[in-house]
């Protein structure tokens, strides 16, 4: 699914394993996002909201967040913290474009 930058009211940031890097991630989208109308939460892959919009998650996840969470734009991520995924997002939502996953 694709989804334009300027269109996402909320991304969810989620995960199982329970390590900590996916509320580190979500803590810093909020950060870099806090001028933007767009809310971060974090969520058991399991249990996505539906009115997330985007959906980032391990790349080990990303097949269980797509049944979680059907038609939505879902980045699978390598690692949490500086993948360039995320930052491809943060862009995309600061400064309008596409997002695909």
């Amino acid at each position: 699914m694709s989804i334009q930058g300027n269109d996402v009211k909320k991304i969810i940031v989620a995960c199982d394993a329970g390590m900590g890097s996916s509320v580190m991630l979500a803590s810093q989208l909020r950060r870099q996002l806090a001028k933007q109308d767009v809310t971060v939460a974090h969520t058991p892959v399991n249990s996505i909201p539906a009115d997330a919009d985007v959906v980032v998650c391990h790349q080990g996840l990303a097949d269980r967040a797509r049944k979680s969470a059907p038609g939505k734009t879902i980045i699978p991520v390598q690692v949490f913290i500086g993948d360039p995924a995320v930052n491809r997002l943060i862009a995309a939502v600061k400064g309008g474009g596409a997002i695909d996953g």
